[in-house]
């Protein structure tokens, strides 16, 4: 195995590939051997890096529900015991509960079996440390050195893998949240009178229908696709994803519910329909999750990543009196965003990317979309309290009147030098041409159009991963778009390893 492919197998802070065996037109990443010395390699780190000792380590491991997560986390949990590390086996889970098992189960590591909201044939690892949270990038090209080399400790006795349903706990944390939160005359029963529809796209969400909200008094019936099933039958288990926001929305109209949420495969991101089956989505959603941060927290700073509106800086800022801090796309790069402004003093109690990935100070900065959600309901029933909707909070908030993302191939193998090369020229052209660059962006080149040209924005940048360069545009007016992309054509034109069969 090449140093290429190891380096294929890192996505940001996870490892992903694919997982399913004969697949045509695929080579299988994820063998029984690859996962192995990946597993190895991490207890390796643990031990070479962080100062553990196998014999002393206690790991947890769980998964989601793809049709490959019950062999690879078997496997994976043999693999960790035969360096003598006692493991937790969670069996189904999300991914924030893998999380808190290192903060109140005892766990000094963690691993989730995920591939987030990607095609079933895919899989990966997600890896947590005890007080740090999940890895960085460089932690994970580390492991991938050691699997690449064959690192491992010496097999010791004294293994051991034991069955926790951790999931138990986490629910009950969350379900004694939103008692004491609401504080309900019935206590426990804060959600009595309230129809939630829960969408958990057949990943491992379903547990907060029937685990978290129905004991509390929610009626659920018009919740959808709950089951796990790794094939993802109904639609892609994602936020982001139309037809999966089009099944909540039908969901929550068809059984007159008064709210619905989604989630994707494991959970860490959220998104919310009100109970017309309107999106609380993207900028929606970071406008509502940033007046429930900013209650408690006035003047604030909102750490959010590259592709939000003006309309929401206007929200934040003018609306709800906070700072908006506009940074990078990746929900690491948020989080470490909001931790560096807290850490010099300035007050950051949430990091939210429009994708649904949202981490708050008062939850370990762990994005959650457990979390998340169970936040908007608290707020939509003290406010079903006071004769008021979540669109009470959201009236001010400026809508555009268009808005498109465009995802532009970038055609040559050293896409991210030519892609750099692509946002540099850009810049040039801009000021070649009176078009405004917008100050203090920190992702690719983010430009301004004023009302005779376009009356919006467009971002450019390269995608956090792939030979992808997207393209955000939105616009004040109608037609806006169209005018925007007019007055960037003569350049995007003449860059001809980039694939603009979608845009033009």
């Amino acid at each position: 195995m090449t140093s290429e492919f190891w380096h294929g197998l890192k996505s940001g802070t996870d490892i992903r590939g694919v997982a399913v065996d004969g697949l045509e037109d695929m080579k299988l990443d994820l063998s029984d051997k690859v996962i192995e010395r990946v597993i190895s390699a991490f207890v390796y780190w643990l031990c070479e890096d962080k100062g553990y000792s196998a014999d002393n380590l206690v790991i947890s491991i769980g998964r989601d529900s793809r049709i490959t997560g019950e062999h690879i986390l078997s496997l994976s949990a043999d693999t960790m015991s035969r360096f003598g590390v006692k493991v937790f086996n969670c069996g189904l889970a999300s991914t924030p509960s893998m999380f808190m098992t290192t903060v109140d189960g005892g766990c000094d590591a963690a691993i989730m079996v995920t591939a987030s909201h990607h095609p079933y044939y895919k899989n990966g690892l997600k890896f947590f440390l005890k007080n740090t949270g999940g890895l960085e990038g460089s932690d994970i090209a580390k492991i991938l050195s050691y699997a690449e080399s064959g690192d491992a400790c010496k097999a010791l006795s004294g293994g051991s893998i034991t069955p926790l349903n951790y999931m138990e706990c986490y629910c009950d944390r969350l379900r004694k949240y939103i008692c004491s939160e609401v504080a309900a005359e019935d206590y426990e029963h804060p959600l009595k009178g309230m129809k939630i529809a829960v969408d958990a796209g057949n990943g491992a969400g379903g547990f907060y229908a029937t685990d978290v909200l129905k004991p509390l008094g929610a009626d659920i019936s018009g919740s959808c696709f709950l089951n796990p099933d790794g094939m993802f039958p109904n639609h892609i288990p994602n936020p982001e994803n139309k037809d999966a926001m089009r099944a909540i929305s039908r969901a929550v109209v068809d059984n007159s519910c008064d709210l619905g949420v989604i989630f994707d495969t494991d959970v860490d991101r959220g998104a919310a329909v009100d109970y017309n089956g309107n999106e609380i989505s993207r900028n929606r959603l970071v406008a509502l999750a940033s007046a429930i941060a900013l209650e408690n927290n006035p003047g604030a700073t909102i750490v959010t990543d590259s592709i939000t509106s003006d309309g929401l800086s206007f929200f934040i800022e003018t609306v709800l009196g906070g700072k908006h801090h506009r940074f990078k796309r990746g929900y690491k790069n948020v989080i470490n965003e909001s931790l560096r402004l807290n850490s010099i003093g300035v007050d950051s109690p949430l990091a939210i990317e429009t994708s649904g990935h949202a981490a708050m100070k008062d939850n370990y900065f762990l994005d959650d979309g457990a979390y998340l959600c169970t936040k908007i309901i608290i707020m939509a029933v003290k406010l079903r309290n006071q004769g008021k909707t979540l669109n009470d909070i959201l009236k001010d908030l400026p809508e555009p009147a268009e808005a498109e993302e465009y995802r532009i191939k970038i055609t040559t193998p050293d896409f991210k030098a030519y892609g750099n090369n692509v946002i540099e020229g850009l810049i040039k052209y801009a000021g070649e041409n009176n078009i405004t660059v917008v100050p203090n962006n920190y992702e690719g080149v983010r430009l301004s159009f004023n009302k005779d040209n376009g009356d919006g924005w467009c971002l450019l940048r390269l995608s956090v991963h792939d030979p992808i360069m997207p393209l955000n545009i939105e616009s004040n007016s109608k037609g806006g778009v169209n005018e925007i992309i007019k007055r960037i054509k003569p350049y995007l034109s003449g860059c001809d390893k980039l694939d603009l069969i979608n845009l033009f």
